[in-house]
């Protein structure tokens, strides 16, 4: 048996579902991923829901991992974002003042994105939102290369699908930006359904991090188990790679 954590960004950072050998699955926020890899067993498995991966080209729909699973999720396909190339991802790496700087950075990181993709796209304010997180992971794979047969890339509404007998679920997890209680609990039932106690799924999520957060990082701990166990399903298969050995794929 293996360690096997489900990782996703949050407001204090990162939030971590584990699974550790002979004890119960525990939930814990963290100020970096690194935090989180350090603190578990050398051999564990961790699935995140953050791109790993970055492109200097993209074509029409970003990366081609989004490109496939975004066709499989109905309804569900908008929480998919459209990840641009490398250097639009580092286009601005400062700790925004200004709100109006923040808008500015996004412009910019929009103009090179436009320069690096066929057809010319710019970013979404959801995607510029996380990228500080996709350079965090970026960094951390790069410096530390024998992670990546362990750490890999996962989507929760992707994840849910794979669970759900391959059918998108049926109700949304926000509604206008706002937790949808039932969607919620649909995903509850299924994690509970494929071993996670839904007395944990049920607690609240750990200070620093959102409920749709907590149960993100419970389905991601599903697929990191699955990957372990050689089940997970690649998104493109075999998975792609980019110019400095980072793997570009989604597991489900």
């Amino acid at each position: 048996m293996r360690t096997v954590a489900g990782v996703d960004g949050c407001k204090a950072g990162w939030i971590a579902a584990i699974a550790e050998p002979g004890t119960p699955v525990f939930a814990c926020v963290a100020a970096s991923f690194a935090e989180i890899v350090d603190r578990l067993a050398g051999d564990a498995v961790i699935a995140v829901d953050m791109p790993i991966g970055l492109p200097d080209f993209t074509r029409h729909g970003g990366r081609g991992p989004e490109v496939l699973v975004r066709r499989l999720l109905g309804e569900r396909q908008s929480s998919v974002f459209s990840i641009p190339s490398r250097a639009a991802v580092y286009a601005a790496e400062e700790e925004f003042s200004t709100v109006e700087r923040w808008y500015a950075a996004h412009r910019e990181a929009s103009r090179i994105a436009r320069e690096t993709s066929d057809p010319p796209r710019g970013v979404s304010i959801q995607a510029f939102g996380i990228f500080s997180k996709i350079r965090e992971l970026d960094r951390l794979l790069i410096a530390r290369p024998e992670l990546r047969g362990r750490i890999v890339e996962s989507h929760p509404e992707a994840a849910f699908r794979q669970l759900n007998g391959g059918e998108p679920m049926a109700l949304p997890k926000k509604i206008k930006g706002r937790v949808n209680p039932a969607g919620m609990d649909e995903r509850r039932m299924l994690l509970g359904s494929y071993g996670h106690d839904l007395a944990f799924l049920a607690s609240p999520a750990p200070r620093g991090a959102a409920e749709d957060d907590f149960l993100d990082a419970a389905a991601m701990m599903l697929v990191a188990r699955r990957f372990a166990h050689g089940e997970a399903v690649s998104f493109p298969d075999p998975p792609g790679a980019d110019r400095f050995g980072n793997p570009i794929a989604i597991w489900t």
